[in-house]
């Protein structure tokens, strides 16, 4: 694979290949050698590719307000933490719950037998939460990776040649090194900043909800740098974490942190403690011998990645679900049996990526496979399709509004199917006239009708009939006698009111106005008491059913015209409000 260089760094490369050759041909090497090495640091510093950057290149980010602490409250604070240690409570390291979203300074205030009420503490409380490890860059937001030097900081050629190396590396799954910050106060490597955050922020969120198909596309993320890193000159990454896997605003994960045993090396910079927490992901052969932990190997990357996947399969930290503190599973890690691994049960994740899983945590090393292997074993994990995240999310927004499209042609048809339960409701309470305007959102206005036709009917002995009957058998009885009624009139002009007991009242010339109303409720009449002479009771067949009719015409003096009237009035009004509403 050809290694990609920016264009003022293949020259740099060339010049520190020839300083090499002069330290070894001449004596002259002595004078030339100064003289090569900043020439190589110019080109290095200049041009559109520069890797050595300054203070001066980039836009510190001002201290804002919501990163200032009261000094009251800093005081509060850290003289509560000098009392829980007074009196034996725990260490704020083993219980970062207590400071939970703060930047975990205060723990380093509770240090100092003169805490409460130091004026120097509090200066560097301030200090340390001032401190952003971001900064703008061309305009860009960058991260910077601080490096842990003592004393004053100059660069390496040996290093300088590490840094066009790792500089030169473009992988969509690897973060791109930007450059180095020479400076004495503060150097660091400078990477470009993703806005997600590490893979570990995202997993600790319970609001983001991260389905297997997400999931699976992080891992292949990771999978594809990882594969990538391991074909360069870099071979090896070496502290691979779920926290060095940061994604960017497009969901991509991206693999950072790579390259530093080398650099650290080259420079001759001690690699910074860690404490057991920072050392769950490493493998055992690499806890067993230290000097071979410094320098990591690609077997130890690919355990490290199963812990990894570890915490993304079960969302949690690894080895979180194991009673024991980071230290007692470091020691029971390094020294099987038995050995000691993570439980993850099967309904976790399919079967395939739980063996892999498991494969990449074997004990000993050339049984785990290189990443070669675990990406065609996930390339059958994805059947064959490269997925990111971004093609699994618009997977899943073409599969709702597939769903979606079903799912309102459901309700629709649940919506009809109501809605004409309505309409009948509706007809059956009121005139077809007023329900249709009532249905259109129009006005009912109350009417007087001058002339109509009111008929009144009840059973003969219903109190005797309902005292051998029990309550369900009326309901019955009522219920047939009307379902018979109500199919009689149907062949006639008229309108049923209401039922009320035994007592049916039907209306003939409204709401629609005929001039043969009378002729058509006394036909109506006739007909219903030829249909009750029929009617047998269900209960009571040897009981024979009466009815006792009354039929008034012409304009509505009576009481019982006033009271329809008045009825049906109160109804339309009624009925007109509750269309309102």
């Amino acid at each position: 694979m050809r290694r990609y260089l920016p264009p003022g760094a293949l020259d740099a490369s060339q010049t520190h290949s020839h300083l090499s050759r002069c330290s070894v041909c001449s004596p002259q090497a002595a004078i030339l050698r100064p003289l090569l090495k900043q020439l190589l640091k110019k080109r290095m510093s200049k041009g559109p590719y520069k890797i050595l950057l300054t203070p001066s290149d980039f836009v510190f980010p001002q201290v804002t307000d919501s990163l200032r602490v009261d000094e009251g409250i800093e005081a509060m604070l850290c003289c509560w933490l000098q009392q829980l240690r007074e009196f034996g409570g725990p260490e704020v390291a083993e219980r970062p719950d207590l400071l939970k979203g703060s930047f975990g300074s205060l723990q380093h205030l509770a240090r100092p037998a003169t805490l409460a009420g130091s004026t120097g503490s509090l200066a560097q409380a301030r200090s340390y939460l001032q401190a952003d490890t971001r900064a703008r860059y061309n305009g860009d937001l960058v991260q910077l990776k601080e490096l842990p030097v003592q004393g004053t900081f100059e660069l390496k050629s040996k290093a300088m040649d590490v840094l066009m190396t790792l500089h030169g590396l473009r992988h969509e799954n690897v973060n791109p090194l930007l450059g180095c910050l020479v400076d004495s106060s503060r150097p660091a490597l400078v990477f470009e900043w993703c806005s997600r955050g590490s893979l570990e922020d995202v997993l600790v969120q319970d609001e983001i909800k991260l389905d297997w198909s997400f999931r699976l596309s992080l891992l292949t993320d990771l999978v594809r740098g990882m594969r990538y890193l391991h074909t360069t000159p870099v071979r090896v990454h070496g502290y691979l974490t779920s926290r060095n896997c940061i994604i960017d605003a497009r969901w991509v994960l991206k693999v950072t942190d790579y390259g530093l045993p080398a650099f650290y090396e080259a420079q001759n910079i001690p690699p910074p403690c860690k404490s057991a927490r920072d050392l769950l992901w490493t493998a055992p052969e690499l806890l067993r011998n230290p000097a071979l932990r410094k320098q990591g190997s690609q077997q130890g990357d690919v355990y490290s990645f199963g812990i990894v996947m570890q915490e993304v399969v079960v969302r949690g930290e690894p080895f979180c679900m194991l009673a024991l503190s980071p230290e007692e599973i470091l020691e029971k890690v390094k020294r099987p049996p038995p050995l000691i691994r993570p439980s993850v049960s099967k309904g976790a994740a399919p079967p395939e990526a739980i063996n892999i899983m498991r494969q990449c945590w074997a004990e000993q090393p050339d049984m785990r496979p290189d990443f070669g292997a675990v990406h065609d074993l996930f390339k059958k994990l994805n059947h064959g399709r490269k997925v990111n995240f971004v093609d699994t999310m618009f997977q899943m927004l073409e599969k709702y509004s597939n769903n979606l499209e079903e799912l309102i042609r459901e309700r629709t048809e649940q919506l009809d199917m109501e809605k004409k339960k309505t309409e009948q409701l509706l007809n059956r309470m009121l005139p077809s006239s007023v329900a249709d305007k009532l249905k259109l959102g129009m006005p009912v206005d109350p009417e007087d009708f001058r002339e109509v036709t009111i008929y009144f009917s009840d059973i003969v002995g219903f109190t005797t009939i309902s005292a051998y009957s029990t309550p369900f058998q009326v309901v019955d009885l009522l219920n047939d006698l009307y379902t018979c009624f109500d199919a009689t009139i149907n062949a006639y002009n008229v309108y049923k009111v209401e039922t009320i007991g035994d007592a049916y009242m039907v209306v003939g010339g409204l709401p629609v106005r005929i001039p043969d109303h009378a002729d058509q409720v006394a036909t109506m009449a006739l007909d219903l008491l030829h249909q009750s002479g029929r009617f047998r009771i269900r209960h009571l067949p040897g009981t024979p059913l009466r009815l006792r009719i009354g039929l008034h015409t012409g304009q509505p003096h009576s009481l019982a015209q006033r009271a329809a009237s008045f009825h049906i009035k109160t109804v339309v009004q009624s009925l007109m409000q509750v269309g309102s509403l």
